[in-house]
């Protein structure tokens, strides 16, 4: 008994043994995972400081820059909202996660606003206008303030410094961040491909890091990194905030979501864009030397969600869609794939099909003359939610468009016990959820934890095949030829020239005015389609005027003409329809 006790007790100190064995291998497993991870992050950082100073600048001559000239700044724009800002030697404190602007003899600020500065803010560090979030301001320090400072390490590059409004959401990363950030980028020289990108909203890299990386061949910069580099940076050179021209949408935030009033950009900046990113991704679309067997090769492309909002017959719509337009099907997902992919499927795609959401913003990719389905489940109005159809519509995208919406409840599954910001609504009081039930259609609403609007959108969908295919099959039957299709023409006729105006008196009640022009120098060497002219008639002295559309040159206007009086005449060109030139110089007519 006492052998066999021994042993076990052997046994029991052995396996004790070998208990603290593998317990000080993990122990010593981990701590060296740690210790790699340390020295990865370490030798990320070297390589980033390093890549800093690539770019060599004489420490000496710029700290005495700094201290004898201070901070410079010049701005365009006349507000916050439209205002960027370019700086020399502008420092940022790590410390107080503040700006820092030094005053000096040599400083100067344009424009000087005093404290109207931060009513509310100097810009917009990102292109959401007027977002409280996203407001740029910095502290004034003495330039004599150095002496009693860290040392400051100075950023040779030229830097664009900004915000990204929502880099894990790839319509925000389109519209918000890459567009503005591509065109303010060539809106200024020296904002070239050796610029360095400075984000300083304080998020993490995000999902789509990669695509930012694309706009410079320099790795951007994080406001989490910058304390690794010291306790006062100073950029050389900076521009800091975004031009807001490129963005159609706004998302709600004072306003129901829609269109901006005043979109700024056509769809062949949108292009210029898309082609740029797509070169860079060594992307090259069908084109050029192609088969016969290539050129009839066409297809469509389902946009395949395997999170929520699912389409739950997919397969079944996928074989419909097949059998109706006789082309072949490509499913892409987000989940599965990488994005260079998905752009390389979508940019030679004839049809995109994809329920309302981020990955829509993909059809910026899609050749002219493609057709973009946006499915949208019960109880949301595709009027109302509208930042692809604006897209898809831009002048010079050369897309068509169908919004299909579900109008069968029974053909749609909901989740009220998720969490609220997947569309759960069991937090909510009986009442409210009673109301959100029994709701037919989300009213219009603000930007962005509506309730209602969350429950709806983010339901599953049975989509009614006959119901699509019915809205489908006119657009698509008519559509133009991809191959064919041409980039619309954007070309605005010039001044008319040479216009005048004769008058002659009938009688003490009856005139006559005659108004003649030459053509628009510019139109001798275009081929329009349709030319007119517009012509506007005012009586001196009156707040309205009479406007012609004519397809000549000359006109003799008779009815509602008085005889001593006298009129204002203006006259304009028009290409095809909607392309105005400008008004010629007014002409003054007494009859």
């Amino acid at each position: 008994m006492r052998a066999a006790s021994c042993r076990m007790n052997v046994a029991a100190i052995l396996n004790g043994l070998l208990v603290s064995v593998v317990a000080a291998l993990l122990w010593k497993y981990v701590r060296l995972s740690e210790h790699t991870a340390v020295l990865e992050e370490e030798l990320q950082l070297t390589r980033q400081s390093q890549e800093l100073s690539q770019a060599r600048i004489d420490y000496h001559a710029a700290l005495l820059a700094l201290q004898e000239h201070g901070t410079r700044m010049v701005c365009t724009g006349k507000m916050h909202t439209d205002r960027i800002c370019r700086f020399d030697y502008l420092c940022y404190c790590t410390e107080a996660e503040e700006f820092v602007f030094f005053h000096s003899n040599s400083s100067f600020m344009l424009p000087n606003l005093g404290p109207r500065r931060f009513q509310p803010a100097l810009l917009d560090l990102s292109s959401v206008e007027d977002h409280n979030t996203q407001y740029f301001n910095f502290l004034e320090l003495p330039a004599a303030a150095l002496k009693f400072m860290p040392k400051p390490v100075f950023v040779p590059d030229v830097t664009l410094i900004l915000n990204r409004f929502n880099p894990d959401n790839l319509m925000h990363v389109f519209h918000d961040d890459l567009l503005p950030i591509f065109y303010t980028m060539r809106q200024y020289s020296d904002l070239d491909d050796e610029a360095r990108l400075v984000f300083m909203e304080g998020w993490g890299e995000g999902a789509h890091f990669d695509l930012y990386r694309l706009l410079s061949s320099k790795q951007p910069l994080l406001k989490e990194q910058l304390r690794n580099f010291g306790k006062l940076m100073c950029f050389t050179k900076s521009y800091v905030g975004l031009s807001k021209m490129t963005t159609w949408y706004q998302y709600g935030f004072v306003q129901p979501q829609g269109p901006k009033a005043n979109i700024l950009v056509s769809g062949n900046e949108i292009r210029q864009f898309a082609s740029s990113l797509m070169e860079k991704l060594n992307i090259t679309t069908r084109g050029g030397e192609e088969s016969a067997a290539e050129e009839k090769d066409e297809y469509f492309v389902v946009f395949s969600r395997s999170i929520n909002r699912l389409i739950l017959n997919e397969a079944e719509l996928i074989l419909a869609l097949v059998q109706e337009f006789q082309m072949r099907a490509v499913t892409v997902s987000l989940e599965e794939q990488n994005f260079p992919r998905i752009i390389k499927v979508i940019s030679g795609a004839s049809i995109l099909v994809s329920m309302h959401g981020a990955q829509l913003v993909s059809s910026l990719f899609l050749p002219r003359g493609a057709v973009v389905v946006e499915l949208f489940p019960y109880a949301v109005n595709p009027e109302q939610y509208t930042p692809y159809k604006t897209l898809a519509s831009l002048p010079g995208m050369d897309l068509q468009y169908v919004a299909w919406r579900n109008m069968v409840e029974e053909n749609s599954v909901a989740y009220p016990e998720r969490p609220w910001e997947q569309g759960g609504i069991a937090h909510l009081d009986k009442e409210e959820q009673d109301h959100i039930l029994a709701s037919k259609e989300v009213p219009r609403h603000l930007c962005c934890r509506n309730p209602e609007w969350l429950y709806r959108i983010y339901q599953d969908t049975i989509v009614d095949i006959p119901s699509l295919l019915e809205a489908l099959r006119a657009i698509v039957k008519t559509r133009p030829n991809l191959k064919k299709a041409k980039p619309a023409s954007t070309v605005h006729p010039g001044r008319v020239r040479e216009p005048q105006c004769q008058t002659s008196v009938q009688a003490t009640n009856e005139a006559k005015l005659t108004v003649s022009w030459q053509i628009p120098w510019n139109l001798k060497y275009l081929k329009v389609r349709e030319v007119k002219y517009e012509v506007w008639i005012q009586e001196h002295g009156e707040n309205t005027y009479m406007p012609y559309i004519l397809p000549h040159q000359n006109y003799t206007f008779s009815e509602n003409i008085k005889p001593f009086t006298t009129y204002l005449v203006w006259v304009r060109c028009i290409f095809n329809k909607n392309l105005l030139g400008p008004f010629a110089d007014v002409l003054m007519c007494r009859t």
